[in-house]
């Protein structure tokens, strides 16, 4: 197997973290033309090379200098930068502990509500057409959505919150705190080098953030709260999308991998991450599976050919990563008396969405809700440059790379039945 050489981190800094990686510092200084524009870009990447590849995900980058210059940060302290309507937690039955104290989750845009809305990166999402149906003000907030990220329904559904606010948030109030945050990053990864490249928080700095986070809550609650948060709270971990999109087949970061080796690397690293929850003292984990990343609107248009249709070597590396993770998580739970580690398979029932949206209650599923649908996702999917189609609702996909508000719903009501009560009974 390739074994790769132990990369070195950037320390964690006060908010804002000041990430500057070369190439976005490169993009940055180059300003290529806006008007290139998505299908420009989609014609020049006909012949399926890795330069091709590269011309996109430096236009994808560059784009951000028009973008990020009008995008601002008015972030509350739960909201993360919306007023929405009914944010109340549900209320919890007379005499009966709250089952779940808290739900903690580490990640990437799937699962970030605002974290990188503090941070130096040109990977954002707020700014319209973000937050087109999010609340009252409809106002963007750094979810990568149309509105509500998986995160927010599963605190909805444990009986904490509405909505699930992002740890660099300012003006975290004490119940923020006690009930639970998300350190989750856009655009990070399992693998080091993926954080390096987009310029964002780390999976290594997320975990030394939840040690800082520990300590405000025992100032908030006392050991007694955080005790309980560490024995029966919730702790979810998504990432690894990022790592096979962007650094594996994009940027070509990692082209003397295998597929096989590559994933072999993912499923490392994101073991170790795993070990290091668990030691700082997490007692029930969550890890949300790979998707079938190749079946994302933005990779049918990168890797599908002409037809557009899933890539598979996307898939496959996906899959000897669930495949992988299956036997970590067994071996954890074994290094980790008294904990509990499930790993949530959410591949299948994604791929069922993609074949038959209709079932769900979807006309469209392998075009995204943004601009053309087919590589808008972050700068690219803005408010200048890009329109918004005539009913969300019937779409799967908000952007190029994340679905909708109604498609995380769905999917949330899925891996609640089917996993998130069995860890949490």
């Amino acid at each position: 197997m390739h074994k790769s050489s132990p990369l070195q981190h950037t320390p964690l800094h006060s908010t804002p973290l000041p990430y500057h990686s070369p190439l976005s510092t490169l993009v940055q200084s180059s300003y290529l033309p806006m008007a290139m524009g998505v299908e420009r870009a989609t014609r020049r990447m006909q012949g399926r090379n890795s330069m091709s590849a590269l011309l996109v995900s430096l236009l994808l980058l560059a784009a951000a200098a028009v973008v990020s210059s009008r995008a601002t940060y008015t972030g509350s302290s739960s909201t993360a930068g919306a007023t929405v309507t009914a944010t109340a937690a549900p209320k919890k039955r007379a005499g009966k502990k709250q089952q779940v104290p808290a739900l903690v989750v580490f990640g990437d845009s799937i699962v970030d509500p605002g974290n990188n809305n503090a941070i130096s990166t040109i990977v954002k999402a707020n700014f319209a057409p973000y937050g087109h149906d999010f609340g009252a003000d409809h106002r963007p907030t750094g979810r990568f959505c149309n509105g509500r990220i998986p995160t927010d329904f599963i605190a909805s559904r444990l009986g904490l919150k509405q909505l699930l606010p992002a740890y660099l948030a300012p003006n975290l109030s004490r119940h923020d705190l006690l009930t639970g945050v998300s350190f989750a990053s856009g655009g990070t990864g399992y693998d080091p080098l993926t954080a390096q490249l987009a310029s964002v928080i780390s999976m290594t700095d997320q975990l030394r953030m939840f040690d800082e986070y520990k300590a405000k809550v025992r100032a908030a609650g006392g050991d007694a709260a955080l005790s309980e948060i560490l024995a029966r709270g919730v702790f979810a971990v998504c990432a690894g999308s990022d790592d096979v999109a962007n650094t594996y087949f994009t940027m070509r970061a990692r082209s003397s991998y295998s597929h096989a080796s590559y994933a072999s690397l993912i499923v490392a690293h994101a073991t170790a991450f795993l070990d290091g929850l668990l030691a700082a003292g997490a007692r029930r984990v969550a890890v949300i599976s790979m998707p079938p990343i190749g079946c994302v609107p933005s990779q049918r248009t990168l890797s599908g050919g002409m037809g557009r249709g899933c890539s598979p070597g996307h898939n496959e590396i996906a899959e000897l990563v669930n495949a992988g993770m299956g036997t970590a998580v067994e071996s954890l739970k074994a290094k980790h008396p008294g904990a509990r580690v499930m790993l949530m398979d959410i591949y299948g029932y994604l791929v069922d969405m993609m074949v038959r949206p209709d079932a769900y209650g979807f006309r469209e599923s392998t075009l995204g809700c943004c601009g053309t649908g087919m590589m808008e996702v972050a700068v690219l999917c803005n408010g200048v440059t890009s329109a918004v189609c005539g009913d969300v609702e019937e779409y799967l996909f908000w952007d190029s790379y994340h679905p909708t508000e109604k498609a995380y719903r769905i999917l949330v009501d899925f891996v609640y039945d089917n996993y998130l009560k069995d860890l949490i009974a």
